[in-house]
This record gives structure tokens, C-alpha cells and sequence, in this order.
């Protein structure tokens, strides 16, 4: 039982793909976060997360979002305006029966109005889960 905390840690935070050197961008940031996760990520990038204020490109974004914090397409929005082309975008969300709980159909609903959709979901902390968004296509 002793890897549980390891799988929701590092082996979680390796899992959303990110790299050394890279810069990723986090919105949604409250007291109710992973910790150990954005340590891992930040570990794993060898740099600190920067917050909604950064006005440069970013490499990729984790959202985290409650049912009760607003509008997640403001929040999409939000982090296409400084993501590359490509990056990846992860939505974290409380898991089914954690106070904030978001369905999975309005997590679609807000990535499809944003032109995104959902491609995977995993747990990637005792109480949170992640929700990858991508481009809708490759063709113009």
C-alpha cells in the first residue's frame, strides 16, 4: 500500500506528458490543490508553475476547477490565449463524491464550446482527477 502515494504523486504528474524546460501554466489555484502534485510537476519541469497573470507562451496548462468556480470555457479561454499550438491542456477536478465534484459532460460541454475535447481522465491525487483536452482536429 505504500506505492499509493507514489502512483498519485510523481507517477501521476509524469503521466500529463510534461518535460524539463518546459512552462506550464496553472489556473484555479486555491488551498484545496495537491501539494505533492505540483511539486511533482514542477519536479518533473524543473521550474515553478506560472500563474494566469503570465502573458508569454506556455508549453501546457492544468486547470483546476469545483462546480462552483464559474464558467471552466472562461477558464479554457484563459489558457489558449498563451498556450503553443498543440500543447496540452489538463482540467483537474474533484473526484465523484469530493465536495466540487464536476461531471465529466460539463467538462465536455465547456472544452467542445472552447473547440477542445476530452481525451482521457486518471486520478492524479487522493482527491482529484484529470481530464486532458485536445484539439478537435488536424485539417483545416
Amino acid at each position: 500500500m505504500a506505492s499509493t502515494a507514489d502512483d498519485a504523486g510523481t507517477g501521476a504528474a509524469g503521466r500529463l506528458g510534461f518535460t524539463r524546460g518546459q512552462t506550464v501554466q496553472e489556473l484555479g489555484f486555491d488551498d484545496d490543490v495537491d501539494e505533492t502534485f505540483r511539486s511533482d510537476l514542477e519536479a518533473i519541469t524543473g521550474s515553478e508553475l506560472v500563474d494566469e497573470q503570465y502573458d508569454d507562451v506556455t508549453d501546457g496548462a492544468i486547470i483546476w476547477f469545483r462546480d462552483d468556480d464559474g464558467d471552466l470555457t472562461d477558464y479554457l479561454v484563459d489558457a489558449l490565449t498563451v498556450l503553443d499550438d498543440n500543447g496540452p491542456i489538463w482540467v483537474l477536478t474533484p473526484k465523484a463524491g469530493r465536495p466540487g465534484h464536476v461531471p465529466h459532460s460539463d467538462i465536455q460541454e465547456a472544452a467542445t464550446t472552447s473547440g477542445l475535447h476530452a481525451m482521457t481522465t486518471f486520478a492524479v491525487a487522493p482527491d482529484w482527477s484529470a481530464t486532458r483536452l485536445g484539439t478537435r482536429g488536424r485539417g483545416k
